[in-house]
């Protein structure tokens, strides 16, 4: 077992990274670094579900390998360690938040100019820098323009586009493709144990995204909730019918998004409360009360990512959803995403054609544009859903 057995379907990236990996290594003891394709900071891209953060991660753990003979052996403690996210000189970098503020990135870039205590490295893996403002960007963009000789940036986008240029220029970039389903579903089979039939099944419904995949082969509500929102088009009929679909899934959102942080919360004022010697007291000094507003803007806007994570996902499932209808349509040569749903698909492609269908994909584009741009969630799937209804594609032909 290696670093990079997790990374699925990513030959070329992985060729890259590993031979980045062994030439640091050389580096670090006294080698040339010239003409060896390691540098100071590099740029993991690829679409949502793709593996960057697991390629990145296992980058990382090459770099911070002990193992004499193989570099990213998988068993050493440099690599264990990195891999868990406990390594001293690794430190991975996220945010729960809509956005990266300033005010986190400064400590990052601070952290980022120590030397590493423990490996040849100190690595600063950044998942989801696509999510940092202009002036975060370029808080960040000081620290990679003048590195320290042992620090290297991993940084996580889905597109070069989503990062200042300024910062892409200094990058070296490795871009990753969507794995084949098959490669998804013999990981899904090979690490957690899940039944063939299942694991593939999973793997194409979403879309050969692993986290995605390994959710539905394990957890019969999630496959059920995604059943009932890929049932929502055959039941819109009329305007009404898109108003009460759209309230429905906002309302799932939202209560999705409470569920898997509201328990969180409540831990984190608790113990913010006990730390600052106010537990159990039920009216707090100004300055404990400043400091539990800032926990709870925090917090609230940790909410409104997490809601907006679960529209984005209905609405690639219903992607997937007018892609089958598209390839039945157009009788295509390729197998459905949703082989589940084959008779709910065939019927949605009779009853309407391929040009409705492509309005239809666009209506959903469009309610991710206007989600990702900060517009009032309810508005936006609204809008989709009144698209969606036959009466409003009949109307455009």
């Amino acid at each position: 077992m290696s670093v990079w057995d997790d990374v699925v379907g990513q030959r070329e990236a992985v060729a890259t990274l590993r031979s980045a990996a062994e030439a640091a290594r050389g580096i670090a003891d006294g080698g040339d670094s010239r003409g060896t394709g390691m540098t100071h900071a590099w740029l993991v891209t690829g679409p949502p579900g793709s593996g960057r953060s697991v390629a990145a991660r296992a980058f990382a753990a090459a770099l911070a390998c002990t193992d004499p003979h193989e570099v990213g052996c998988g068993h050493c403690h440099g690599c264990t360690t990195a891999l868990a996210g406990t390594h001293a000189d690794v430190q991975v970098i996220a945010t729960e938040r809509v956005s990266f503020k300033i005010e986190d990135m400064r400590p990052i870039v601070s952290d980022a100019q120590q030397a590493p205590s423990q490996g040849r490295w100190r690595v600063m893996l950044m998942e989801d820098a696509d999510r940092m403002v202009e002036r975060t960007s370029n808080v960040l963009l000081k620290a990679i323009e003048e590195p320290p000789p042992r620090t290297v940036w991993l940084l996580c986008a889905p597109s070069p586009q989503d990062l200042i240029a300024t910062i892409r220029s200094r990058c070296r970039t490795v871009s990753l493709r969507v794995p084949a389903a098959e490669d998804v579903a013999e990981l899904l089979v090979r690490r957690d144990g899940i039944e063939p039939r299942i694991a593939l099944m999973a793997a194409r419904a979403a879309q050969s995204h692993v986290g995605v995949a390994r959710r539905l082969a394990t957890d019969p509500q999630a496959r059920e909730r995604r059943r009932a929102i890929l049932t929502v088009p055959s039941r819109i009929r009329g305007v009404g019918d898109a108003v009460l679909a759209a309230a429905d899934l906002v309302e799932l959102a939202q209560a999705e998004g409470k569920a898997a942080t509201e328990e969180r919360d409540a831990a984190e004022r608790a113990e913010l409360l006990r730390t600052l010697g106010a537990e159990g007291e039920t009216r707090l000094p100004p300055a404990v009360r400043s400091q539990v507003k800032r926990l709870e803007d925090n917090q609230k806007s940790r909410a409104t990512r997490a809601q907006r994570d679960v529209l984005d996902r209905a609405m690639v499932d219903l992607l997937s959803l007018y892609r089958d209808v598209l390839v039945v349509q157009l009788g295509a040569d390729v197998p459905l995403v949703n082989t589940d749903l084959e008779a709910e698909v065939r019927a949605l492609a009779a009853d309407s054609s391929a040009e409705q269908t492509v309005q239809r994909m666009d209506a959903v584009g469009t309610a991710r544009t206007r989600l990702a741009a900060n517009v009032a969630p309810l508005l936006a799937v609204e809008a989709m859903m009144v698209g969606l209804r036959p009466q409003a594609s009949s109307a455009r032909l």
